[in-house]
């Protein structure tokens, strides 16, 4: 379910520059959640284990999960929603004060959570939907059975000028370096919104985004070998900017947080059990965590790279709480 969806009322006789829209988004979330065989389980055991709640990440939304759904329902209820500003969510304007925007993501969350009345959830978080996931357990920590953060975004601090070259030497032989669309991304953080090049390329956006990100189609051949995922991830972004106004206020150059979550990770209960899960090939520094569980052959989007194993780490790590 996403949260607080827009009306799909866009007038579809209307000429655009841009060939999208909220009912091609429908449309596009569908075909992929049509792909979700795993009927919801109604017995008393799974109805009183704690639920797992999915937040996706930047430009991302819940059609990027349809590879773990059916797993990780099998024995407790899964919740996926679309953040505030991105997929089918509502897009309202984001303040571009860093401490406000990331309030209106957290909140966003908390008002979701009420309406569906969840007492308590295992949240998972990945990229931003990580940085968002440790905000929300600081400020709502009883709500909260376990943190788990995947590959999250915005928790190291920027390097000092003076030591960049050193950090980047001393984990060149362990990690690579970002892939060429985020440089791209971060090349324009400082003029336009992150993805605002997909939304100038009006009818050449879609074979914008088959360009810079194929990696998806790789990622999900097993399910669709057309151009389906790339098309949702299109449809997902060439939408009015929200989100990513959001986004683009809470970071700086190069995609770094202005307010590094590492200088308030001490604000979590000491009691609430944090998992941190990394590919061993993403280009996300995982340096802030003491003990880091890595996935092999695996890069960013570790729930797409590698489905299974992802699968069964998680599943494992919800079968500690009940």
């Amino acid at each position: 379910c996403s949260l607080c969806r827009q009306n799909s009322g866009n007038r579809s006789w209307w000429p655009s520059w841009r060939p999208t829209s909220m009912s091609l988004l429908k449309s596009a979330e569908a075909k992929i959640l049509a792909c979700k065989q795993q009927k919801p389980c109604c017995c008393v055991s799974v109805a009183s284990c704690t639920p797992l709640v999915m937040v996706h990440g930047f430009g991302g939304g819940v059609g990027l999960w349809v590879q773990n759904l059916d797993a990780l329902s099998r024995s407790r209820r899964v919740y996926a929603f679309d953040l505030l500003g991105f997929g089918r969510s509502s897009r309202p304007s984001f303040p571009t004060d860093p401490s406000l925007a990331e309030e209106l993501f957290v909140s966003s969350i908390e008002q979701w959570r009420q309406t569906l009345g969840l007492e308590r959830m295992i949240l998972l978080g990945h990229s931003l939907g990580g940085y968002l996931a440790a905000s929300y357990s600081i400020q709502h920590p009883e709500r909260v059975a376990h943190l788990i953060l995947v590959d999250p975004w915005g928790f190291p601090e920027r390097p000092q000028p003076h030591t960049e070259r050193s950090l980047s030497q001393g984990l060149e032989a362990k990690r690579p370096g970002p892939p060429r669309w985020v440089k791209a991304v971060a090349s324009i953080f400082s003029l336009f919104n992150p993805l605002a090049i997909i939304r100038a390329a009006g009818p050449w956006g879609p074979g914008l985004v088959n360009r810079f990100r194929p990696d998806f189609k790789s990622r999900f051949e097993d399910l669709f070998d057309d151009d389906t995922m790339t098309e949702y991830l299109y449809h997902c972004n060439a939408q009015t900017p929200s989100g990513e106004v959001g986004f683009r206020a809470m970071s700086e150059f190069l995609g770094w947080a202005k307010r590094p979550m590492v200088q308030r990770v001490n604000l979590l209960a000491p009691s609430m059990p944090v998992t941190m899960l990394y590919g061993a090939r993403s280009w996300v520094d995982s340096s802030t965590g003491n003990h880091v569980a890595l996935i092999d052959e695996a890069s960013h989007h570790v729930y797409a790279d590698q489905p299974e194993e992802f699968n069964h780490v998680v599943v494992n790590i919800c079968n500690t709480v009940d």
